[in-house]
């Protein structure tokens, strides 16, 4: 099984930011201290609160004996953290067994990993706090009148159809809105990054719980290019949800995974050259780099200046522009742990507005 046979999370850490140095030599100074690890929340309950139990944090160190030490007694254990507070007989469902069988997905084609993210995403990001309709609790990107809306395109082909065979695998006590939040977490996962809390209990909702295109966010307005309007967009998306500039920066790093096709959204390229890797190249290339815009027919984009081998939306651009956007950038670029903590956080929250009476599973 996938669970048994991953590295513990210190070594994949180390191994991922081997692969930063070998790839990205502009960002070895950068990226080549080691950040300080924080333990996983331990979820209490799942109404988007979390209350930490354990928080414990080692100095930077160049002694790879002395982090191993603290990991030992730390109690990190490899594989997938489980709350004590589940039952699986409550619904019939062993969830980590779900959660091995998307990670041995990711591993057979690491390609998918990135889309997976994005369907739990997309399919969590249609909340609204005022009429509190949308998100993750129906399920709903599972109809085609939701996978029409432009954000979503390519979803029903890929991620979607993906998902079916294990939704067949584990029956009508697995529901949707479960298996497509769970992809993204178990993704990420299986891609390097966080082990992100995580909650059953979503029921699915009829074709009736859609709402209306437009509450995802877009890669440009206005005029084309980054501008002021980029970030207002932003704001305006993320603030409908409940989030704050700090919350938009942190989801912003996702863009760490995955590329933009041309048959999709009409953009193309990779953010970093590690896409399969979930880690915080999005923030030190985006900072580090010069950006140009790209000399082509499709959409306003831009590629890194010279190798034209990565690329930025108009909305990643922004995230420099705006000073609060970017106070957030420089940390993230600077602190790897912080960033990961901090996305974790925010990811969480975001699988879990509009949700009600989730069971924790895990930590």
């Amino acid at each position: 099984r996938i669970s048994t046979k991953r590295k513990p999370f210190f070594e994949q850490h180390h191994t991922h930011t081997m692969m930063k140095k070998q790839l990205v030599p502009l960002l070895i100074s950068l990226l080549s201290s080691t950040s300080a690890f924080v333990l996983p929340h331990k979820v209490e309950r799942c109404s988007r609160t979390t209350t930490t139990t354990l928080k414990a944090q080692i100095e930077e160190s160049s002694s790879l004996a002395k982090r191993r030490t603290f990991l030992k007694y730390a109690g990190i254990a490899t594989g997938w953290t489980l709350s004590t507070k589940i039952s699986f007989a409550e619904d019939g469902v062993n969830y980590k067994a779900v959660a091995d069988d998307i990670e041995a997905l990711v591993k057979s084609d690491p390609d998918k990993g990135p889309t997976l993210v994005r369907l739990a995403w997309h399919s969590s990001g249609t909340y609204d706090k005022m009429s509190k309709t949308g998100g993750s609790g129906g399920g709903t990107i599972r109809f085609k009148e939701e996978l029409v809306h432009g954000g979503n395109a390519g979803l029903a082909d890929t991620a979607v159809k993906w998902m079916e065979e294990l939704k067949a695998k584990y029956g009508d006590g697995l529901s949707y809105a479960d298996l497509y939040t769970l992809s993204g977490v178990a993704a990420i996962h299986a891609m390097g990054g966080p082990q992100i809390p995580w909650c059953s209990g979503r029921v699915d909702q009829p074709v009736e719980a859609v709402t209306a295109d437009g509450r995802l966010p877009n890669a440009d307005v206005g005029k084309p290019g980054a501008d002021k309007s980029d970030a207002d967009h932003l704001r305006t998306i993320f603030y409908r949800m409940g989030f704050n500039d700090q919350e938009i920066v942190a989801l912003s790093g996702a863009h760490a995974l995955g590329r933009c096709h041309t048959t999709a959204s009409g953009y193309d390229g990779p953010w970093t050259p590690t896409p399969t890797t979930f880690n915080n190249a999005y923030f030190t290339i985006l900072s580090n780099l010069k950006w140009v815009p790209k000399t082509w027919d499709g959409p306003y984009q831009y590629v890194n200046q010279g190798a034209e081998t990565l690329m930025m939306l108009p909305t990643d651009l922004v995230l420099l522009e705006d000073k609060k956007f970017l106070k957030w950038v420089n940390v993230y670029a600077k602190d790897e742990a912080k960033f990961l903590k901090d996305f974790s956080d925010a990811f969480h929250k975001l699988e879990e507005l509009g949700t009600s009476n989730l069971s924790p599973v895990f930590a």
